[in-house]
C-alpha cells in the first residue's frame, strides 16, 4: 500500500479558499470555505475549527479545491454538497429538485399546529404535498407530527425518486410515499391538508433571476406561467375534491402575490384565513379553507 500524501493544514486550506471565493465576489466566503473543507474532510465545523492545524491528506485537498472552483464559478454551495438541512430533516438534492429555501420553513411552521390539532381530534392527519421536489415540506411536517402521513406528488420522476430516498434516509418511509403526478391527475385519496410551494415566478421575473438560480434549479419548479399564477389556478380548481370537509390548503407565494392568489382561491369557493410573513415583512404563506 502506498503512503498517504499529506496536504495542507485544514485552517490554511480554508483561508486559501476563502480568499478565492472572496475574489470571485461570493458572499459569506469565509463561512462557505469552512463548510467545504469540513464536508470533504468528514468533520463538523466545530471539529474543523478545533483542529485547524491538522493536516488534510492530498486527495481530500484536491476534492476541496475542485469544489471551490465550482463555487467560485457561481454554483450554489448546497448543490456542490449535494445535501441541505431543512427544518429537522436532511435532504439530498438532485438536478431534478428545487433547492428548498429557508422561506419555505415558514409554511412548515404554519402547517404543523394544524396537523397536530387534526391528529389529536381525528387520530391521524393525511397530507398531500403538491410538487414535492425533495419532499421537504411533507417530511418536515412528519418529523414533527407523530401519526401524520403524507403523499408527495411531482411531475418529475427524478424528483419523486429523490423524495422517496429522503424519506428513507430520515426514517419516514413508513409514513411517506411519493408518486409521479401532474398535480392531482394520479391522486385518488382525500386529505386533511394540502400543501404546496409551487412554481410562482412570472416569465418576466424568470428572465431576471440570478444565474446561480436559473442554471441550477429546474425551470419547471420556478416558472409559474406568464403571470406566475398558473399553478395556483390548477390547485385551486381541483383542491376541494381532495379535501375533507374541514380540510385546509397552505401555499407559499411570491412577495407580491397575496391579493392575486387570494382572488384565485376565492373564485373556487375558498376563503383565506391565515397568513405568515417572511423576514422582509412580505406575505410568504397563505392558508385557505372551503
Amino acid at each position: 500500500m502506498g503512503k498517504t500524501v499529506i496536504g495542507p493544514a485544514a485552517g490554511v486550506l480554508a483561508r486559501r479558499i476563502a480568499e478565492q471565493l472572496r475574489a470571485a465576489g461570493i458572499e459569506n466566503a469565509a463561512q462557505d470555505a469552512r463548510v467545504l473543507v469540513a464536508h470533504f474532510a468528514g468533520v463538523t465545523l466545530t471539529e474543523l475549527v478545533a483542529g485547524a492545524d491538522r493536516s488534510i491528506d492530498a486527495v481530500t485537498a484536491e476534492h476541496v479545491l475542485a469544489a471551490a472552483e465550482r463555487a467560485a464559478a457561481g454554483e450554489p454551495l448546497f448543490r456542490i454538497l449535494g445535501r441541505r438541512a431543512f427544518y429537522r430533516v436532511e435532504l439530498e438534492l438532485t438536478p431534478e429538485t428545487l433547492d428548498p429555501r429557508p422561506d419555505t420553513e415558514i409554511l412548515v411552521d404554519r402547517i404543523i399546529p394544524h396537523a397536530r390539532r387534526i391528529t389529536a381530534s381525528c387520530g391521524s392527519c393525511n397530507l398531500l404535498d403538491l410538487g414535492t421536489g425533495t419532499g421537504a415540506i411533507a417530511l418536515a411536517v412528519l418529523k414533527e407530527v407523530d401519526g401524520a402521513t403524507a403523499l408527495g406528488v411531482d411531475i418529475s420522476a427524478g424528483a419523486v425518486e429523490a423524495a422517496n430516498a429522503n424519506a428513507c434516509s430520515n426514517g419516514l418511509e413508513k409514513r411517506f410515499r411519493a408518486v409521479v403526478s401532474d398535480w392531482f391527475s394520479d391522486v385518488n385519496e382525500i386529505f386533511h391538508i394540502i400543501v404546496s410551494n409551487p412554481p410562482y415566478i412570472s416569465a418576466s421575473e424568470y428572465a431576471s433571476l440570478p444565474e446561480n438560480v436559473r442554471h441550477f434549479d429546474p425551470k419547471s419548479a420556478l416558472l409559474g406561467g406568464v403571470d406566475g399564477l398558473a399553478a395556483y389556478r390548477s390547485i385551486a380548481a381541483s383542491a376541494a375534491g381532495y379535501l375533507h370537509a374541514e380540510g385546509l390548503v397552505g401555499v407559499e407565494i411570491g412577495y407580491s402575490q397575496h391579493e392575486a392568489v387570494c382572488d384565485v382561491f376565492e373564485q373556487h369557493g375558498f376563503r383565506h384565513f391565515e397568513s405568515a410573513s417572511d423576514l422582509a415583512g412580505h406575505d410568504r404563506v397563505l392558508l385557505f379553507r372551503r
